[in-house]
């Protein structure tokens, strides 16, 4: 049977402001998503029919512009939305991310063709419209540490001509759109985005995404052979100079503090995913030699206010960031960076304070808080990564 939220967001005529979802609709999805979590990290396949729910619930065009049809989300929308469905399966939240991303981004209105955005914009808010950028490649790494993309866009008369390899390609097998970065093949090199149909003929997905975990985010190789794209679905390409944030425009740090947010958030509700999952198990292990449960132990009872107090700052953190930022205050690109760091490190440890407390049921493939563990750890690949992030950030205060 479709929610009231769904049945109250379908339809909805362009222009028309959308409920957002209340706390209930919230719990409802997350629940829902977690029934099939293991299986999609048993199989690694995409989620797909988590994305199913997710449109039918309205949700797939939440930061769409509302006179398109969308919600109009932002920061505090998009953090709420993401950390329900986290809690409930972390790759569905991820993949998801990179299409509120897209749609928050202020450039698609002034840099793409209109139409062509109009287009993607009204395919997210059908539920359909699922658009990953894909940047990384075996030789160049992550394009955050400097470089020109290998893959190359050929321009010809009927059309771009892209090829390339691109790994780490979350949602590979699932979206509807790809975004790819790529240098165009002129005298002087233009890099950008150039728009893909996944259908194209010349497009290889190559299975190799088998991490430890986040297994469903499909993060597989995607080979270009001279895949054509219309000439208008180059929709931002720049000189590299141009790539560099304008002075006080604030671009760059708007876009480290959704990379942030989400990346913050997804992990955040894999932590408290693991949190939900130990009380239970501590208020039903009753030991025969204690002949009570474990969590009237108080050493217990200290261990898991640990784990509160971790994930207590983190919600601190990133609300307070997030309803900031939908007021017009963002914080600097390494401020935003260093609110990552530091909630996906609360993360990390507040499962891992799950796993002291329960030993060998806490590793065992039979209890969810084996794959919450092998799932928060993957929020230290994220760019930028650690290393980037502290140097920067020592780098600004040192220099006065």
């Amino acid at each position: 049977m479709a929610s009231q939220f769904a049945l109250a967001t379908r339809g909805t005529p362009a222009g028309t402001a959308r409920r957002t979802p209340s706390d209930e609709d919230l719990r409802r999805i997350t629940a829902a998503l977690s029934l099939t979590a293991e299986r999609y990290d048993r199989s690694g396949e995409f989620p797909r029919g988590n994305f199913d729910l997710l449109a039918r619930e309205g949700l797939i065009g939440l930061t769409v512009d509302r006179t398109l049809g969308g919600h109009g989300g932002g920061y505090a929308d998009a953090v709420r939305v993401l950390g329900a469905v986290a809690r409930g399966e972390p790759s569905t939240a991820l993949i998801l991310f990179m299409t509120y991303a897209f749609h928050a981004a202020p450039e698609k209105t002034e840099r793409w063709p209109r139409a062509l955005y109009e287009r993607l914009a009204h395919e997210a808010v059908a539920g359909r419209g699922l658009i990953g950028t894909f940047r990384v490649e075996p030789e160049l790494g992550t394009p955050v540490r400097g470089g020109l993309p290998k893959t190359v866009a050929r321009r010809t008369p009927e059309g771009w001509r892209i090829s390339g390899e691109k790994i780490y390609s979350t949602g590979s097998t699932g979206l509807d759109w790809f975004a790819v970065w790529a240098r165009t093949e002129e005298v002087e090199p233009r890099v950008g985005t150039f728009l893909v149909d996944p259908t194209t003929p010349g497009i290889t997905i190559e299975p190799e995404w088998d991490h430890l975990g986040m297994r469903a985010t499909v993060s597989h190789k995607v080979v270009f052979d001279d895949v054509l794209s219309p000439l208008d679905f180059a929709v931002d390409v720049r000189s590299p100079q141009e790539w560099a944030p304008r002075s006080g425009s604030g671009d760059g740090s708007r876009q480290a503090l959704w990379n942030a947010l989400a990346i913050a958030t997804i992990y955040d509700g894999v932590a408290r995913a693991a949190r939900d999952w130990l009380a239970g198990y501590l208020n039903e292990r009753v030991p025969t030699n204690l002949g009570a449960a474990l969590a009237t132990l108080p050493r217990v009872q200290e261990k898991f206010g640990e784990i509160e107090a971790l994930l207590y700052a983190n919600r601190v953190l990133v609300d307070n960031a997030a309803v900031a930022a939908d007021r017009g205050e963002l914080p600097s690109s390494v401020e935003a960076n260093l609110l990552k760091h530091i909630a996906n490190a609360n993360a990390i440890q507040a499962v891992a304070i799950g796993l002291e407390l329960t030993g060998n049921p806490g590793i065992s493939r039979r209890n969810p808080l084996e794959r919450h563990y092998r799932d928060v750890l993957c929020s230290r690949i994220h760019s930028p990564q650690a290393d980037t992030v502290l140097v920067a950030a020592g780098r600004a205060v040192l220099a006065g």
